[in-house]
């Protein structure tokens, strides 16, 4: 394997160049370089950068390579007789690993954990784990207010909680009450929660913490973790197996176009490839169409969650509790329910899922949101409060149905990029966690062979059948489908109570999901007009204040990522049947349409991208992306 030595200067290069990455990042790669073991790789790496690659380091030296800045000679050696240059056609430096991860959430991290405490064990110090993360930051893209089952992370890290641990997490509220309420618009009837809602002997904690800490503790047991590198596309073997990654280039305008900044992307070559994206990543869509991992599973089923994070008055602050609720605002067509979870000091974190099958293109799971907050139930925590940050992310909600075959050559899905979320239960931190543990041990496990050729994670699957993963997703597999069958809203909250209360999953039969949630989308026409109430300023608000709370920051002329393929046959498709369905299910405001009377329809659509926040809900069936989100 590589040396570490051999990929640091580059990384810390493009670290200096995306004004994004916060200072951390920098200083990470500096301990790095200090601990990292020295050999005569990079020497030799630097010699080859500083002269048949000058692009990469610009006009920055590090140690004893000079080079030079994306030079005119190089770009015009590389342009066309046309005039036409492309960045792209520079090949990439690459790097050699044992095991990459994409992915700095609980999954990415708790396999990187394991697989170099496996490594340790065997007195196998040199094994090289790196864990690439698009946030500037471990946790940046982790959304705070979380219940976590501590399953996995007992079996994990054993000490998390104890005393005796001077590196315990220190953030974790336990959990002591459960209400489970039905609201109409004014009022809220208790009603009986599942058992698989009950949180005796679990925490509520900021999932944006506890990523921070595991971070921490895999950089301790010398997993190679770089925050702010976007891996941007999987890289392949003569064979068609997954021979590793690509990061992104850096460096590109609005348009694409090379900067002089520009920094072309590093490939990391690994054995194995763990993917741990969450949910909807973008390399997973590729290895899933690739390798027909959905071939014998039914189509995902995806949820919305929008949540904020308030500090409230200390006399309404009740440490532990906890409230899930169904019902109002949304109407008995629309799968979905609210949370208030209070934790830390006078904290609380309030939110509400919406099923993204609803018909009613009006419905605006934004402003669902914000009709929440004024129920009594919440209203009257919040009031005298502060808002202090707000986001929202996509949420598998198929469950084992949809569960894609996870391994393929090379490389393996594992945590929400495979869809192991428990639904009933409102929890897959656990879940997740607990599958990138098992892909490390089928990992290391295949590893020991000392044949070169592609590795499959047979026991990866295998082991994920046998794990209480299985057997807990099994069990509740009936219930969010009966939402959408004839029996409705209520008829499903019927059905979903003898199935957690009496079958427990061992009723003979699966029932199916309806097909993909863009297919529920009626046309508007057929549906009442939704108008929701002007946002007050103190308890609900507006769209631009809230993505003001989320940290999201983009530079003004960076790529956008997500692509139209035909700006005016997508409107004359969606806007005829749907009048504008993109403006509402995004709750950030990214997609817009704006009055144009040059247009046919007399409005023009837009995509606002420094307004993205990185939720990865999955494209509307009309939206006609080049590359969806």
């Amino acid at each position: 394997m590589a040396s570490k030595s051999a990929v640091l200067p580059l990384m810390r290069h493009q670290a200096r160049s995306s004004t994004s990455l916060p200072p951390q990042s920098y200083r990470r790669l500096s301990v790095l370089s200090r601990t990292g073991r020295t050999k005569d790789g990079f020497s030799a790496l630097a010699t080859r950068r500083a002269g048949a690659y000058p692009s990469v380091l610009g006009a920055r030296s590090y140690g004893h390579v000079q080079a030079r800045p994306f030079s005119q000679s190089l770009s015009r050696n590389l342009t066309d007789e046309n005039g036409n240059f492309d960045p792209r056609q520079l090949d990439r430096e690459s790097d050699e690993v044992d095991v990459c991860i994409v992915g700095g959430g609980p999954a990415g991290l708790s396999a990187a954990i394991r697989l170099k405490q496996l490594a340790n064990e065997a007195g196998n110090e040199e094994f090289r784990v790196i864990l690439l993360e698009k946030a500037g930051e471990l946790g940046a893209h982790i959304l705070s207010g979380n219940v976590l089952q501590p399953t996995a992370l007992d079996e994990l890290l054993p000490d998390w909680l104890s005393e005796d641990n001077p590196d315990r997490f220190e953030f974790a509220t336990p959990a002591k009450s459960d209400k489970m309420r039905f609201l109409t618009k004014n009022s809220s009837f208790p009603i009986p929660a599942p058992p698989q809602m009950h949180n005796h002997g679990n925490y509520i904690i900021s999932l944006n913490q506890l990523t921070k800490w595991l971070g921490e503790r895999a950089e301790e047991i010398g997993v190679e973790v770089y925050p702010g590198f976007a891996a941007s596309e999987l890289v392949y073997k003569p064979d068609g197996s997954v021979k590793g990654v690509a990061t992104n280039d850096l460096g590109l305008d609005r348009e694409g176009k090379a900067k002089d900044t520009y920094e072309r992307g590093m490939e990391f070559h690994a054995r194995v490839t763990l993917l741990a994206e969450g949910c909807h990543g973008s390399l997973t869509k590729q290895a899933i169409k690739k390798f027909d991992l959905r071939r014998d599973s039914q189509p995902q089923t995806y949820g919305l969650g929008i949540k904020e994070i308030w500090e409230i008055q200390p006399e309404k602050f009740n440490s532990g509790e906890i409230v899930h609720s169904m019902g109002y605002p949304l109407p008995k067509d629309t799968y979905g329910g609210a949370w208030m979870y209070h934790f830390g000091d006078n904290m609380v974190s309030i939110g509400l899922v919406v099923g993204l099958d609803y018909p009613n293109p009006w419905l605006s799971p934004y402003g669902e949101f914000q009709k929440l907050k004024h129920h009594p139930l919440f209203k009257d925590v919040l009031e005298g409060g502060k808002c202090i940050s707000y986001g929202a992310r996509a949420l598998n909600e198929g469950g084992f149905q949809s569960i894609p075959k996870c391994a393929f050559p090379g490389g393996a899905l594992i945590g929400d990029t495979a869809g192991f979320l428990n639904v009933p239960k409102i929890k897959g931190t656990h879940t997740a966690m607990k599958s990138g543990m098992l892909a490390a041990e089928a990992t290391f496990a295949a590893l020991q062979s000392t044949d070169d050729g592609t590795v499959f994670l047979y026991d990866y699957e295998e082991s994920l059948r046998k794990s209480w993963i299985w057997k807990e997703l099994h069990e509740v597999r009936n219930m969010r489908p009966s939402f959408s069958t004839a029996l409705g809203l209520y008829g499903g909250i019927v059905y979903s109570g003898l199935e957690a209360f009496v079958f427990r999953g061992k009723m003979p039969w699966t029932l199916k999901h309806h097909g993909t949630d863009a297919t529920a989308t009626g046309n508007a026409a057929d549906y009442p007009k939704i108008e929701y109430p002007k946002p007050d300023g103190k308890i609900s608000f507006d769209i631009l204040t809230s993505v003001s709370r989320t940290g999201t920051n983009h530079e003004e002329d960076q790529p956008v990522h997500l692509q139209v393929k035909d700006w005016d046959k997508h409107t004359d498709i969606a806007w005829p049947q749907y009048k504008g369905v993109e403006n509402r299910f995004c709750p950030a405001g990214v997609y817009e349409y704006v009055e144009d009377p040059s247009k046919k329809h007399g409005v023009r659509f837009q995509i606002n991208a420094q307004k993205y926040v990185s939720c990865h809900p999955p494209p509307s069936s009309t939206l006609l992306f080049a590359n969806s989100i």
